[in-house]
């Protein structure tokens, strides 16, 4: 027997919160660093984090408003159960839609970081713009389904936006990561300071593509576990932007010995693309 739909929503709610203040921490810290940059990392990464962080926010807030309306100012006329059940609830579909414009967002900008590594390619911008043009029309369509009955088309609609986006995930880890294997692979001592941003770029995809594949997962099996996931992949989202911010600024940062200073600056360029 599977879990409870109120009892997944409360548990949404508090794996939710919990997330949303690991990367409201992380925010702040990868602030202090993007303030002492300059360029593209100041003018494009800044502003996705806040914008990540504001529906981030809004996505939590729209939570705890349907826990109190299912919990306390419902509960005796319709019950949490019954609440949570109602997919057609403005709020519930507003916070959908917050969570498909999270998704959205930071495939975008992983594709605009893959076009950009790959010095402005189409081979690779046209296959992802083409992807990422697919993803958000499923993601519309997912949406608006949800002001009517569910159907069997919304069904197939949820799990090709699902597959899309991990599609994404794991293809542009690929992609970043071989590119700078492939840029240092000749340098012993490029070599040696790449993999510390190497395993920074896999774990980070790995975090968001195990998340998505979850989510799929539940929502093939018709666990209610979903929805804990839903909650979880937005906070998600920005905690993997900022880790990789963080972790490539810390990895190859700091004080390092002076002939070890331009390795760690070329690695950094590759991963931030500084200008």
């Amino acid at each position: 027997m599977g879990i409870p739909l109120d009892k997944a929503e409360f548990l949404a709610l508090f794996l939710g919160t919990f997330f949303y203040g690991v990367f409201l921490t992380l925010y702040w810290f990868m602030l202090f660093v993007i303030l002492k940059k300059s360029g593209i990392q100041r003018q494009i990464l800044l502003p996705v984090a806040t914008l990540l962080l504001c529906i981030s926010t809004a996505h939590l807030i729209i939570d705890f408003v349907r826990a109190l309306e299912a919990f306390v100012f419902k509960v005796d006329a319709l019950g949490a159960d019954a609440y949570y059940s109602d997919l057609t609830s403005p709020l519930y579909i507003a916070s959908t839609a917050l969570c498909v414009t999270q998704t959205i967002l930071a495939d975008g900008v992983v594709v605009w970081r893959c076009y950009m590594l790959y010095n402005k390619s189409l081979l690779v911008a046209i296959p992802g713009c083409i992807v990422l043009l697919a993803n958000g029309a499923t993601g519309c369509y997912v949406i608006w389904s949800l002001s009517r009955p569910l159907s069997p088309v919304a069904s197939v609609c949820i799990v090709i936006f699902d597959s899309l986006t991990l599609f994404n995930s794991v293809t542009s880890t690929i992609l970043i990561s071989w590119r700078i294997y492939r840029t240092r692979r000749f340098l012993p001592e490029g070599l040696a300071a790449f993999l510390p941003v190497l395993v920074v770029v896999v774990e980070s995809g790995t975090l968001y593509a195990t998340s998505m594949l979850m989510l799929l997962l539940t929502f093939l099996i018709g666990s209610n576990g979903q929805y804990v996931m839903l909650a979880v992949i937005t906070p998600i989202v920005g905690i993997t932007f900022c880790l990789i911010i963080l972790q490539v600024h810390f990895h190859v940062g700091g004080n390092p010995p002076t002939e070890q200073r331009t390795e760690a600056r070329g690695i950094t360029s590759l991963i931030m693309q500084e200008t």
